[in-house]
């Protein structure tokens, strides 16, 4: 593409790097609209890993994307109204405050990342999705064609690279040289399964949505899942490589309980048995951000969506923008009458937007910490 003869969004080439909620919403609304697309993806199947725990898609939002997709109905059959619980706890195990939804309340229903995905990716049309193209860089001049070039060698020619390949985007670089910086929280995520009958204590104190816990220095974060499953996330202020450097490795899974139970151990033994009684090995995330605000210059040719473009602490906001993201880029794709008008129209939206969300969530993490949960926190999306 070249600005003297701009390429019309029906005749480009269009290329999604990342098949997530964001890159599979994006390609769907474009589908449905009559455009073309390819959606590449690092993996090597969809199954290849678990998916991470349960998202809350919020009306004002995710689930107007999902209305663009023709999936909302579906989405209220598969989501988990009853996940909109919320429980507050102090140290001792003792619930604060609690909400629980009323039954026609579908706010901002729950819904497993992994069945969410599947039910993108039976949306789409068949051999949408690359699998095993992991990207590399995007080169081609900032004119067009552009050439992703994937690990496995390969390269392809065309009109619109758009980045939805999450917090370590390889398609960022090609506009912004940002990247993601460490927020001072790291959440270690402990899994337990078949709760009902193997860790009745647990499943009785999260109840069916969201519980959490701070007392000022660490916190619990405990997560419904479908399925009879529970995630918790163990929150705290420490170095990103804390667990290293107190000569451990996560998979240490006895070693880094020891060292829990240490700095739970004025917690009550039933808060304790969120940190010690998981099933398996505990999961390190330290949580990164890009710096506020983040913008960039248009580019013709390429753009971003979700955490690629304003990754910020995981504070239930994540997916949600990732999919208003990429309903509005694909409904601009095929309205307006060039791809670099509709990539204009979209971020003189979709930054404005992002910046304004970062900027109260700039540093927020760090209030999971305390005894009172955030207004804006929800549920933690996986990082």
């Amino acid at each position: 593409m070249n600005p003297t003869n701009p390429v019309a969004p029906a005749q480009a080439r269009i290329s999604v790097i990342g098949a997530g909620p964001g890159g599979l919403t994006c390609a769907r609304i474009l589908q449905r609209r009559g455009l073309a697309v390819t959606v590449y993806d690092r993996e090597a199947g969809p199954d290849v890993r678990d998916q991470g725990g349960s998202l809350d898609l919020h009306a004002d939002n995710g689930q107007i994307a999902l209305r663009e997709a023709g999936l909302l109905e579906e989405f209220f059959a598969l989501s988990r109204p009853e996940g909109q619980e919320m429980r507050l706890l102090d140290p001792d195990g003792t619930i604060t405050v609690r909400h629980v939804p009323e039954a026609d309340e579908l706010f901002k229903p729950e819904i497993d990342r992994g069945v969410l995905r599947d039910l993108l990716l039976r949306s789409v049309e068949p051999g949408t999705i690359r699998w095993g193209k992991g990207l590399e860089s995007v080169g081609g001049p900032a004119e067009g064609p552009r050439l992703p070039r994937f690990t496995d060698g390969t390269t392809v020619e065309t009109d619109l690279v758009i980045g939805a390949d999450g917090a370590s985007s390889r398609v960022r670089p090609a506009v912004s040289p940002a990247v993601p910086a460490y927020t001072g929280v790291s959440f270690l995520e402990a899994w337990f399964d078949d709760v009902d009958d193997s860790h009745p204590e647990i499943a009785e104190l999260v109840g069916q949505g969201m519980a959490h816990a701070g007392d000022g220095e660490r916190a619990l974060v405990a997560q419904r899942n479908g399925g009879d499953h529970i995630r918790v996330y163990i929150v705290q202020q420490v170095p990103a490589d804390w667990i290293s450097r107190g000569g451990l490795a996560a998979d240490d899974t006895d070693a880094v309980r020891a060292l829990l139970q240490e700095r739970f151990a004025h917690w009550s033994a039933p808060m304790r048995r969120l940190i010690t009684d998981n099933d398996g090995p505990y999961v390190q995330r330290p949580i990164f951000a890009l710096p506020v605000p983040h913008t960039w210059e248009p580019h013709p040719t390429v753009t971003l969506l979700g955490d690629a473009a304003h990754l910020m602490p995981p504070l239930g906001v994540g997916v949600n923008l990732a999919m208003l993201d990429a309903g509005e880029l694909a409904v601009a794709l095929a309205t307006e009458a060039t791809v670099a008008d509709a990539v204009r129209a979209y971020e003189s939206t979709m930054l404005p937007r992002s910046t304004e969300t970062a900027e109260l969530l700039d540093g927020a993490v760090a209030d999971l910490l305390t005894p009172d949960l955030p207004d804006f926190a929800d549920a933690p999306a996986r990082p």
